[in-house]
């Protein structure tokens, strides 16, 4: 294509930009937290040429790496590169677009037959004073922390068998191991999946393969003090499908969802498997627990089909993105039982966020962005999923009480990054950006920070970003200690 689409992956947020940039001494209003040092990474989608499908989607862009570093001094910087990923620097030289269908090589240009289709554009990681960028079709990309600029493909070392890593690893609070998956792990389509283990210092010290119930959409896992657990949703992918030139997803709304549960450091032979509900989907878990008893708890944001269009569509399932019904919802289990146990905990959303500490243990609070139901114009089109959030909810998960901070009309937010405060008692701060048209296809944007025991009161200060952005998906906070270390190492 000579330009982009005019679907709502290309226009309005989705816009794309295409542009590096270094943005120096922030405007602030309000008093920036002085627990605040440190970096908000995010990873932004942006595709550097139009792409070779019409139909092409959002999160198939370009990975770019940004920063948004509140310094010692005080003052704020913002920074963005692109990830220079094989597929990155093969269209740039091109000067146009090589690569086809969203996880589908059978569509490429022959030209680049056999280079990492990657784009690294998901989630940036910070462990063990490395960063990563991550996104689930390959292994991450490390990046430089200060420059910005691109290491290369992360294979801990060469002992990563895998090809692929998730997006979403969880690091335990206690013992600073970074646990993590790939799936796909040996080839398209493939049932194989890599359970991985790095130990505080980030050297790869587990990697065990098992088969999953069938390909399917394994976008995050979670862990709990004693087990990890593989959700498995029925969004699959078919090899023959493939190399027709087909989509890789297609929701599959009769067959069942799976959980997979094994101790944390056990053999992935005493994996038990658990079946779900047919149809649902999820793609991001807000946390899981063990109770008293022994019976694991994963609270995650389950719709009734998968929430993405481009997904959608091809599967023949014709439901508008406002009319899918879903929710925060609990599921309980016995971990080598066979049912599940469904309890609602709060309405609709997704892009959820706990407090660190509290990984893979029983919590008191979480956040997540929702829509604001008293909202009487539709929301920003843009985003992954094409329809922006506008509300920010706060939620204690044990007494159920919920508290919202809502935008009002024309306004978008993004998921947030949780902030310790050194204070003793203090819940600590989150830190997101807002979205704000201005014209018909004009925006303005500010990094907003509210205190997380107190969302409605809105933010106690506000970063003004004079530039076009584009949105991210998800984000990570380095506090400027950790940074240190990692630049003097």
């Amino acid at each position: 294509m000579q330009e982009f689409p005019k679907t709502v992956d290309f226009i309005f947020l989705n816009t794309p930009i295409g542009e590096e940039y270094s943005l120096k001494g922030l405007e602030v209003e309000g008093e920036i937290p002085a627990d605040m040092r440190g970096a908000f990474f995010r990873a932004v989608p942006d595709p550097a040429f139009p792409p070779l499908y019409e139909d092409d989607t959002a999160i198939s862009g370009d990975g770019m790496i940004s920063r948004l570093w509140f310094k010692k001094d005080g003052t704020v910087d913002f920074d963005i590169k692109y990830v220079q990923t094989p597929r990155h620097k093969a269209e740039v030289k091109a000067g146009k677009a090589l690569f086809g269908r969203y996880r589908n090589p059978y569509t490429d240009d022959p030209s680049v037959k056999g280079v990492d289709r990657t784009v690294s554009n998901t989630t940036p990681i910070w462990h063990a004073g490395k960063l990563l960028m991550a996104k689930e079709d390959g292994r991450a990309h490390r990046i430089d922390p200060i420059t910005l600029e691109t290491i290369g493909s992360y294979d801990f070392g060469g002992k990563l068998k895998s090809e692929t890593m998730t997006a979403h690893a969880r690091v335990d609070p206690e013992t600073g191991e970074l646990f993590f998956f790939g799936y796909e792990a040996d080839g398209l389509a493939s049932t194989k999946v890599a359970y991985c283990i790095a130990d505080k210092n980030g050297e790869l010290i587990s990697e065990q393969w098992f088969d999953a119930p069938y390909c399917g959409l394994m976008h995050d896992f979670v862990i709990t003090e004693n087990y990890a657990i593989f959700p498995v949703f029925p969004t699959t992918a078919d090899l023959a499908r493939l190399k027709d030139g087909g989509v890789h997803w297609v929701h599959e709304p009769d067959l069942e969802s799976w959980i997979g549960v094994m101790p944390r450091y056990g053999d992935v032979k005493e994996m038990h498997w658990i079946k779900g509900p047919k149809g649902v989907s999820v793609f991001h878990f807000m946390n899981c627990f063990e109770d008293e008893d022994g019976r694991i708890h994963l609270d995650q944001h389950l719709t009734e089909t998968n929430a993405f269009e481009f997904i959608r569509r091809p599967s023949g399932i014709d439901v508008p993105q406002s009319e899918i019904k879903g929710g925060l919802v609990r599921w309980s289990f016995d971990p080598k039982g066979d049912e599940i146990t469904e309890t609602p905990l709060g309405p609709p959303g997704d892009l959820c966020r706990i407090r660190d500490a509290d990984q893979g243990r029983p919590y008191n609070q979480g956040w997540y962005l929702s829509m604001n139901p008293e909202m009487k114009s539709p929301p920003l089109l843009g985003g992954p999923v094409g329809a922006a959030f506008n509300a920010l909810i706060s939620i204690n998960p044990q007494t159920g009480a919920i508290e919202m901070l809502p935008l009002p009309p024309g306004h978008a937010i993004s998921e947030p990054a949780h902030i310790v405060s050194s204070e003793e008692g203090h819940p600590g701060w989150l830190l997101f950006i807002i979205d704000r048209q201005t014209g018909e296809n004009d925006f303005e944007h500010e990094a907003w920070i509210v205190n997380a025991g107190d969302i409605e009161k809105g933010p106690v200060a506000k970063v003004k970003i004079p530039h076009r952005l584009r949105p991210q998906v998800h984000g990570w906070w380095a506090p400027q200690d950790q940074l240190d270390k990692a630049a003097a190492a």
